[in-house]
């Protein structure tokens, strides 16, 4: 027999998770669409009643996102620049009804390599809080999500909140989209890329993709390499003869490998060229 539960407190939701195995239901908004012509058959944690692991609050030490915190709280939520990336792919998750429901934490655990808000947390050095009734554990959001579908998450676990360390929330970000239409589409390639500025000069950068390989990634040796450049025109020839081997970029009905390649340099040059000046953050293919 499948069993519902929906529970009100978090140390009941992980007291029920100590005892079985549960798909746990967020938002809901891939739970129909990920089945397919299958239905699942496992027992139902849904966990919109938890009050507790919904919202955004400043620390000492950290920046909290709860779990199930939507993407429109990510929008409407006053954050600093370094957080623009952010609320910029947030606006880019479905249509604004999908993003009214949809948590941050879901497009985490559904780990497909288009999840937009991905490369948007990389660049914040983002990590995720994962909850036991025996234990809490902290991974970074790239050691969190192994591969398309699969993440770090054992059973009895949890995620309870994600974490951006104050020391990253400095700096302006911009997020870059790569689709075939303007709204609602899944991307060809994205990428966020945060920037220190300091005196004209790139103090700190750092740049991630997304649907560019199995799992969004930061691509180091492009920040390397606009570390210590003045801010110029000079910053997209830094992108372009950087290298890239973080990328095995994926084929599939949104294009090829080789596009992506391309197209992902572009829109790390693009993004560049935003956080340090005004765009729009959108292309189309």
């Amino acid at each position: 027999m499948i069993r519902y539960a929906k529970p009100t407190t978090v140390d009941e939701a992980l007291a029920l998770l100590g005892e079985d195995r549960w798909r746990i239901l967020a938002g809901g908004t891939d739970f129909y669409p990920a089945q397919g012509a299958k239905p699942f058959r496992d027992n139902i944690l849904d966990i919109n009643g938890l009050a507790a692991l919904r919202g955004i609050a400043e620390t000492d030490d950290h920046w909290w996102i709860g779990a199930r915190t939507t993407w429109t709280d990510v929008v409407r939520h006053k954050l600093p620049a370094a957080f623009d990336a952010l609320k910029a792919a947030a606006r880019e998750v479905g249509s604004v009804q999908i993003q009214n429901v949809a948590s941050v934490a879901g497009n985490l655990c559904n780990a497909s390599p288009a999840a937009d808000g991905v490369p948007a947390l990389q660049v914040l050095d983002a990590d995720v809080e994962l909850r036991s009734a025996k234990a809490t554990r902290y991974l970074p959001l790239g050691g969190f999500i192994l591969g398309n579908r699969r993440t770090a998450r054992q059973p009895g676990e949890m995620v309870t909140a994600i974490r951006v360390p104050r020391r990253s929330a400095v700096g302006t970000s911009v997020f870059v989209k790569l689709g075939a239409r303007r709204y609602l589409v899944i991307s060809i390639a994205m990428a966020a890329a945060r920037l220190v500025i300091e005196d004209g000069v790139v103090a700190d950068a750092a740049i991630a993709v997304g649907a560019c390989s199995a799992v969004a990634r930061r691509l180091r040796g492009v920040e390397a390499a606009l570390r210590g450049q003045p801010v110029t025109g000079a910053l997209a020839d830094a992108v372009l003869s950087a290298p890239i081997d973080e990328l095995s970029p994926i084929a599939d009905v949104r294009g090829s490998a080789e596009y992506r390649e391309h197209a992902a340099r572009e829109i790390v040059v693009r993004a560049v060229r935003a956080a340090t000046g005004p765009g729009d953050g959108k292309v189309a293919a």
